[in-house]
């Protein structure tokens, strides 16, 4: 078999003919070129005239693990339609330096890992994986406008990435379990270009709207999709709770003085925060203590449990009552801190309610909060909110990228 040909087999790349081969330092550079004879134009793929050339090299995946990268002298073109662009190349998109098979080994790594180890692994500069996630995000993830068709349901959520109150706005399909839109904010005009987006026809196929009790938030529906039954998802009600148990745990520790009640409460956080199939012995034994030494802060707790169980084992009719009995039991005998998560749960009483009524799951909304936020820590060292944006859409958006693979020969 001839030394081209059989590098256009290790190639992998449809399109492409081998003219040429060398090893420079630790890098093999293969001399290609397109199979089709007249030059295209790289935006819109006519037919075009050609003229001057430079010669540019772009990435490719290692071959026998050794670096490899393409070489060709690419033309510019004087397209009718777009004007003067770069030719279009089968192996890469415009405007880079790597092929596209590279872009997707970087964006399916990512997946899995951290940015500094992408870099490392790859060895490519650390700036280069965010724009590699842009690249195939836009090529997979598919326009803006397709990834929002036929939404019924959706799941409108903030999310922070990084200090300072720097947030994203995330839409999910409650149906797909998929994020379909990331937009810089959290304010009521961020959701603008959602529904600009939507437009009409997907505005009026929208029913449930599932949110935090985020003001931006209820203005936006309000203003854009007054119709759809607006409801407010167990996650963050149950948030509201667990901040509530925290904040009293922290007033008890600041105003102990007794030694008994300093040693009761400490390390008691994680105890009072996990649900009761988490807890090891020692949460288990730092409850038993609270209960004889600190009844506040073990009723809070009781009142916290008591909550998640009417979520869990309730049906839609049983709730409404339950959930009123439970908002009269915290106003009787719970602590500021929780009387006033009480508050706001009953001023948003309704969509609590319908919260179950519409078949929503808690797993979903936890799972989905939960991924998406291990992305944000993962993606650490994220500058541009492009990139991080991308980052979320790829690894919570649905796309399935496949390990590259060398053709049989």
């Amino acid at each position: 078999m001839r030394t081209t040909r059989l590098l256009t087999r290790l190639l992998g790349l449809n399109n492409v003919r081998v003219r040429g081969a060398e090893i420079a330092g630790d890098t093999l550079i293969i001399d290609v070129c397109p199979t089709w004879k007249r030059a295209r134009c790289s935006c819109c793929g006519a037919k075009s005239p050609a003229y001057d050339q430079r010669e540019r090299g772009w990435r490719h995946l290692d071959v026998a693990g050794v670096r490899c990268k393409l070489r060709y002298s690419i033309r510019r073109v004087e397209c009718s339609k777009c004007g003067v662009k770069v030719e279009r190349v089968p192996w890469a998109d415009p405007d880079t330096g790597f092929t596209q098979p590279f872009d997707e080994l970087v964006a399916l790594v990512a997946q899995k890992t951290d940015k500094t180890t992408v870099a490392n692994l790859l060895r490519i500069a650390w700036t280069s994986v965010g724009r590699s996630i842009e690249r195939v995000v836009q090529r997979y993830g598919g326009e803006p406008a397709a990834r929002i068709q036929g939404l019924r349901r959706i799941w409108i959520d903030e999310l922070s990435y990084r200090k300072g109150h720097k947030y994203v706005t995330i839409v999910t399909d409650l149906d797909t379990h998929r994020i379909v839109w990331v937009v810089e904010g959290r304010k009521a005009e961020d959701l603008d270009g959602f529904f600009d987006a939507l437009g009409p026809k997907g505005i009026a196929a929208l029913e449930v709207a599932a949110i935090d009790m985020s003001k931006s938030y209820q203005k936006a529906l309000r203003e854009r999709v007054p119709h759809v039954d607006v409801v407010f998802d167990r996650f963050h009600v149950q948030k509201l709770v667990h901040d509530a148990i925290d904040e009293i745990r922290r007033g008890l520790v600041a105003k102990a003085t007794d030694p008994a009640d300093k040693e009761a409460l400490k390390k008691t956080r994680r105890a009072l925060q996990r649900s009761p199939w988490r807890l090891s012995r020692k949460d288990l034994r730092k409850l038993k203590t609270l209960e004889k030494v600190n009844a506040p802060l073990y009723r809070a707790y009781l009142m916290k449990e008591a909550l998640a169980t009417l979520f869990d084992s309730a049906s839609p009719d049983e709730l409404h009552k339950l959930l009123l009995d439970w908002l009269d039991w915290v106003e009787a005998e719970g602590e500021p801190p929780l009387v006033r998560a009480a508050e706001s749960i009953a001023k948003h009483f309704d969509g609590v309610v319908a919260y179950l009524e519409i078949g929503a799951t808690n797993a979903l909304t936890e799972g989905l909060n939960r991924k998406a936020r291990v992305v944000t820590s993962r993606a650490y060292g994220f500058r541009s909110v492009k990139s991080f944006m991308s980052m979320l859409l790829l690894c919570c958006g649905g796309i399935v990228l496949n390990w590259p693979h060398i053709m049989p020969l």
